[in-house]
């Protein structure tokens, strides 16, 4: 089962998907190399681009909304009543963005971010990031998600930087597992100072 790192773990799958990508084709040429990577949205800040935390040729994976999948959220209560353990459906939303020299390198990375996603649109088994522990069975679908373009303006306002390139992919249905813990003992009564006394 999923474990609470699934949240994370989604994102680092797709980063990890996209940089096999670029590395077998880069979207660019090989002079200058592109790179996927998971962003935080401090990274957007207009002096932090191309500063280190976001390359200059880069495919930002920013995971910018969660929310529970409500529809599959009955049926995996049905399920949490049987085996005693939670179980959280979840729509992962993130936007991805470009960043390069010019207008064509921007576009290109585009293309091909869209041409990898939408040949690998569901992502399982070993192609899963490992730290959520995933179960046998367990997949990640992506599909490209109809975002108003209001909307995406005023993300990018709230980041605090540019308007930019970018498409939006909804990542379902991550799973978030609960794992049993044990409460400490409550402690009443504490006795001190007694002798043991011999059997006899």
């Amino acid at each position: 089962m999923a474990n609470f790192k699934c949240i994370s773990a989604a994102g680092k799958t797709i980063e990890r998907v996209l940089n096999a990508a670029f590395t077998e084709e880069q979207p660019i040429d090989n002079a200058h190399a592109t790179k996927a990577i998971l962003v935080r949205s401090d990274d957007f800040a207009r002096d932090n681009v191309d500063a280190g935390d976001i390359p200059a040729r880069a495919l930002a994976v920013f995971l910018y909304r969660v929310e529970v999948n409500r529809i599959m959220r009955a049926a995996w209560s049905g399920v949490s009543t049987y085996d005693g353990q939670v179980h959280l459906p979840l729509d992962l939303h993130f936007l991805l963005v470009a960043f390069a020299d010019n207008a064509e390198w921007e576009q290109q990375i585009l293309g091909k971010t869209l041409q990898c996603l939408e040949s690998t649109p569901s992502m399982s088994g070993p192609v899963l990031y490992p730290t959520a522990e995933w179960k046998a069975g367990e997949a990640i679908h992506l599909v490209i998600e109809e975002v108003p373009l209001d909307s995406l303006m005023r993300t990018f306002d709230s980041l605090a930087v540019d308007y930019r390139p970018c498409v939006p992919y909804l990542a379902r249905v991550v799973r978030l597992d609960s794992t049993d813990v044990e409460p400490p003992p409550t402690t009443s009564t504490v006795i001190r100072g007694m002798t043991p006394v011999a059997a006899g």
